[in-house]
């Protein structure tokens, strides 16, 4: 079938709220720095008081890679559940105001929309603590066949895969993509997620995922090994694309028995690495999408990561496509 959208993603619809922090905010409120821990609405509101004044901006981890990829020109949409609040509100607004198809129903009657309170030290390492709430209502009747269909690759977030609703709504997802001859992405997400569902993941990504993004903390984990060629090697056995990131090692392109070794690209200063992930993953499913060559999706996607580390705010703020034709990756 004749793709319409270059990627549709699903994930956790989330209101970010970033400051900075000092390393000594981390130690009183016992957060391990660079992790990522889910909180009740009480943990969120007394947290939020003691936070330094920050940001606020629609986030999610497959939100901030849809956002990456409509600045690239490419066409995107995105299946996520809000509440029908005020910051659900604010969350659908900034989606379609960046050109990205978003009509997921909003929750009525149940927990308020997401919010991710994220403290960001002077070294740029953040860390996050979530209240999912209404995001974790997002079931199958939520994923409209028309969407999935019509989309070249189709992006999932490893942070759904707590709820068994969202699990579901998973696979529905992957049976109509294939059944349409389109693509399924899944990223890891966070060693954490890959500690609570390690079995769950690998049985998803050996019968339905062709292309996985991780980390190298998350592909360790997933292998349960300190040897990050045999985690590779593993990963690559058991799908068609692995792209790892590695920090600024740059990333690793393992497809079939080609490996793209990807440079990170170079930044003058760190300021907040919120969103890394997500826009190498934007960068790299655009290319993908597109028919671009590995070597070239991989570069978009460290250019895009580039961009997003070298301000507060997970994406970008401005014009990868320009950044990407003045650099001959695109035309």
């Amino acid at each position: 079938m004749t793709a319409h959208y270059d990627v549709a993603a699903i994930g956790n619809a989330i209101v970010d709220v970033i400051a900075p922090a000092e390393e000594a905010f981390l130690v009183s409120e016992n957060l391990t720095k660079g992790s990522m821990q889910l909180i009740d609405e009480a943990r969120g509101v007394d947290l939020y008081g003691r936070m330094a004044a920050g940001m606020e901006t629609s986030g999610g981890s497959a939100g901030n890679t849809i956002a990456g990829i409509a600045s690239l020109g490419g066409r995107a949409a995105y299946l996520g559940k809000v509440a029908d609040d005020q910051l659900g509100d604010v969350f659908a607004h900034d989606m379609r105001a960046i050109g990205v198809h978003f009509d997921t129903p909003a929750l009525t009657g149940g927990p308020a929309t997401a919010r991710c309170l994220i403290n960001v030290t002077p070294d740029g390492q953040r860390t996050m603590c979530t209240y999912l709430g209404a995001s974790t209502e997002l079931t199958a009747a939520d994923v409209p066949v028309e969407i999935i269909e019509r989309s070249a690759i189709v992006y999932l977030e490893g942070y759904l895969f707590d709820p068994s609703e969202a699990r579901r709504a998973f696979a529905k997802a992957a049976a109509l993509a294939h059944g349409a001859g389109q693509l399924i992405a899944i990223t890891l997400s966070d060693a954490f997620v890959v500690e609570r569902h390690r079995g769950e993941l690998l049985g998803f990504i050996q019968d339905q995922a062709d292309v996985v993004f991780a980390n190298e903390a998350e592909v360790k984990a997933l292998f349960e090994t300190d040897d990050f060629d045999l985690a590779a090697a593993k990963l690559a056995a058991i799908t068609r694309v692995s792209a790892i990131t590695r920090g600024e090692q740059g990333s690793v392109i393992l497809a079939g028995d080609r490996l793209h070794l990807i440079a990170a690209d170079p930044v003058d200063k760190v300021v907040d690495t919120t969103g890394a992930g997500d826009q190498y993953a934007a960068g790299f499913l655009f290319g993908m999408a597109r028919g671009l060559d590995f070597e070239i999706c991989g570069r978009l996607g460290s250019m895009a990561a580039a961009e997003v580390i070298s301000h507060y705010g997970p994406r970008p703020m401005v014009s990868l496509k320009d950044l990407a034709i003045a650099r001959g990756l695109l035309k």
